[in-house]
């Protein structure tokens, strides 16, 4: 196998399509920048089979529609590594998402490997082989690219197809390979790459904290303006309104541009355009009907004795993880089980492959018919 190809002409790109036409899978990954811009800057692409690694650059070859139709073939599988911003990337080319998929990152997770583990530790244990991460911090749009840039970046992909076929034949002798396929066709869920405006509330740490439904409802109203702004300016969301001064805001509620100017963060330029329009949206959220300022629904609070029977929960996840060699967190994360404790059943652990390891267990455990029990220095679930 060659080093890598250097794709920056049409004329290339369409005969490395050619030759990657009939491949039963492609390994895939992207560099690309976005500290400027709410959508990411492609910068670079890079692909592999069995036969060739090739380093795509989307800044000289302006129409990637070969390759994008290489992608979205439906009869070869695309293998990434953790590649769900790599998928909003290609959503923003194509409103649409490739399959079928291979996330080794998701695969490594039910195969016992490490909950979130990074390709260069995959790589290592695997395969016996470790990069060099000198250009972690690449700034990818720049141009020329060094050929050590290049290089580093064909490595991202060179392996990526040998890891796939390993992973995919032991999950297969195992019987697991209907549990990734699971966990695939949830990563390739268009809702979750779709922007939504009145859900951009959400992403903001401490709107939790607000103390009334009116300043919720006008965070929601303020993060909702952003969002749409930020998408029609592609600018990130913090260089228009930083998250700490949206929640001033909700907090403060302004209602004059003597009151605006007091609050911290926001630039006198920003304030002097659209100061007024601020005015206007913390207004209109206050005003709103009661029936729209109910904020929504907030967990409850644990009691002490629920904490412990969800510490209880957790050591029956992490004994079928154990037994099955899979990572406690792809099972159920703590919050699953709080919500279990509640009486809630519409839970991940409870569905699919999750409820056969161990949704079962904890629904016995909650009602009194399986027991946690200390045998020979382990422990064990047992009938009661």
């Amino acid at each position: 196998m060659t080093s890598y190809l250097y794709i920056e002409t049409p004329e290339q790109l369409l005969d490395l399509c050619e030759r990657l036409r009939d491949s039963p899978w492609l390994a895939l990954d992207t560099e690309f920048m976005r500290e400027k811009t709410y959508y990411a800057q492609l910068c670079l692409i890079q692909v592999a089979n069995s036969q060739y690694v090739a380093c795509i650059d989307p800044l000289r070859v302006s129409d990637l529609g070969p390759l994008l139709d290489l992608i979205y073939d439906p009869t070869i599988v695309k293998v990434m590594h953790s590649g769900r911003q790599d998928l909003e990337l290609l959503y923003d080319l194509r409103k649409e998402l490739p399959h079928p998929l291979f996330d080794t990152q998701i695969a490594a997770r039910l195969m016992g490997q490490g909950e979130h583990v990074g390709y260069a530790n995959l790589l290592e244990n695997m395969l016996g082989v470790r990069l060099e991460k000198a250009h972690t911090r690449t700034d990818w749009a720049r141009r020329p690219l060094s050929e050590d840039q290049l290089h580093y970046a064909a490595d991202d992909v060179r392996y990526l197809g040998e890891i796939y076929q390993t992973q995919r034949d032991t999950l297969a002798r195992e019987g697991r390979l209907q549990w990734v396929e699971d966990e695939f066709r949830k990563l390739v869920d268009i809702k979750n790459y779709m922007p939504s405006p009145q859900d951009a509330w959400r992403r903001i740490r401490g709107s939790r904290h607000l103390k009334s439904a009116a300043q919720l409802n006008v965070l929601k109203a303020l993060a909702a303006w952003r969002e749409e702004y930020a998408i029609k300016s592609n600018r990130p969301r913090n260089w228009i309104l930083h998250d700490d001064v949206l929640l001033q805001l909700s907090r403060q509620m302004p209602d004059n541009l003597e009151d605006l100017e007091r609050v911290r963060g926001i630039e006198p330029g920003f304030l002097r355009r659209h100061g007024q329009d601020l005015l206007q949206i913390i207004r209109a959220a206050k005003s709103a009907p009661e029936t729209a300022l109910i904020p929504e629904e907030r967990p409850a609070r644990l009691n002490e004795g629920q904490e412990a029977m969800v510490d209880l929960l957790m050591a029956v996840v992490r004994l079928r993880a154990a037994q099955n060699e899979v990572s406690p967190a792809s099972l159920a994360a703590r919050k699953d089980l709080e919500k279990l404790i509640l009486g809630e059943r519409d839970v991940p652990v409870l569905d699919g492959w999750r409820r056969s390891m161990a949704g079962e267990d904890l629904l016995a455990v909650l009602e009194g018919k399986r027991a946690i029990m200390v045998r020979e220095s382990s422990l064990v679930l047992e009938s009661c």
